[in-house]
């Protein structure tokens, strides 16, 4: 099992250190989000002043971009790093698409699978000077000339990840991608039930093993030595549970242990504001299935016993800090990868 952590700074000019400490410590991947900031640019610096560790997107955001332009950020930075980039692109939901990024929400699953068989022809195109032939109904490249190719590179196979919590989106990682991000809002059961079968069904149509695409997450915990250290993480824990528990595409991880309603008593707290009253609804109960309690002496043990055989990467939720905990981070690195 990897381990991997995320870059938490939104400061460009921070990147370069963190990146490099987080080498340093031993993590595997260092994976940027899209929320308030670009997922891309981080990485060209991370790239830079890095030699080991892998770097991805966890996740990009797909339909704001055309395919071609998640190609082409994504070969350079597979070209910068020597080979180490990982793209992670996530539909986002219908509001978000709409009312955030201005783009239309259509058909997100079919219009998903178009770009990444259009983002591989493109790097096709680029490395072996194919043709490009791609017709979609998303999404079309039929255009190249030697001038706009981005040429070819030393690493030219870049995995693909893809994030999702329906059936649909399991069943196309496991036909097309390298990858799964793994929702953190999940459970045993939700991965046993719903994820891993769709998998298995979706790298069966294709003809792979599941095995072939890796599965990814970042984990709740609720870390520390005493229940003093622990109590400030476990009230952000419950606090980010309610809002992804309040979202109704996530709905069926909450209906798989037969808390469906949930979802829509949290969904109308959203519209009030009632944030903290959203977060006394998760009870310790949901804490027990959806986070991992543990000191940080044995929460190593308790992730591996947990997902060994089910996930081959994760990290936790809330990432490394450089200068926070070095020595107990370093112990839980070296027990999770033993």
């Amino acid at each position: 099992m990897k381990f991997d952590t995320g870059l938490m700074t939104a400061n460009l000019r921070e990147v370069p250190a963190a990146a490099k400490a987080a080498e340093r410590m031993g993590f595997d991947a260092l994976w940027t989000a899209e929320t308030g900031h670009d997922a891309f640019f981080p990485l060209v610096l991370a790239a830079e002043h890095t030699e080991r560790i892998e770097l991805g997107t966890s996740i990009a955001v797909a339909f704001p971009k055309s395919p071609l332009v998640h190609a082409m950020q994504s070969w350079d930075l597979q070209a910068l790093s020597n080979g180490r980039f990982i793209l992670g692109l996530g539909t986002q939901v219908k509001a978000h698409n709409e009312r955030r990024f201005g783009v239309k929400w259509e058909s997100p699953g079919p219009r998903l699978r178009e770009m990444i068989q259009m983002i591989r022809a493109a790097w096709d195109c680029f490395q072996n000077g194919t043709r490009p032939r791609f017709e979609g109904k998303f999404y079309n490249f039929t255009l190249m000339t030697p001038f706009f190719s981005g040429g070819p590179i030393e690493h030219p196979k870049i995995p693909i990840y893809i994030a999702g919590v329906n059936e649909y989106m399991c069943r196309l990682a496991g036909e097309l991608c390298d990858g799964f991000h793994v929702h953190p809002f999940h459970s045993i059961e939700y991965l046993r039930g719903t994820i891993l079968p769709n998998l298995e069904a979706g790298a069966a149509k294709a003809g792979r093993d599941r095995r072939d695409c890796k599965l990814s997450t970042s984990v709740f915990v609720i870390l520390g030595d005493d229940e003093r250290e622990r109590a400030g993480l476990k009230g952000l824990v419950k606090q980010q549970l309610s809002f992804y528990a309040s979202t109704p595409a996530y709905k069926p991880v909450l209906e798989a242990h037969g808390w469906g309603d949930l979802q829509e008593k949290l969904n109308e707290m959203t519209r009030r504001g009632d944030w903290a009253g959203m977060a006394d609804l998760i009870d310790d109960e949901m804490l027990d299935v959806f986070a991992t309690t543990g000191t940080w002496g044995d929460i190593a043990g308790k992730l591996r016993a947990k997902y060994d055989g089910l996930l081959d990467r994760v990290g936790f939720y809330v990432p490394f800090r450089d200068g926070e905990k070095v020595e107990r981070w370093q112990d839980v690195i070296r027990a999770i990868k033993a």
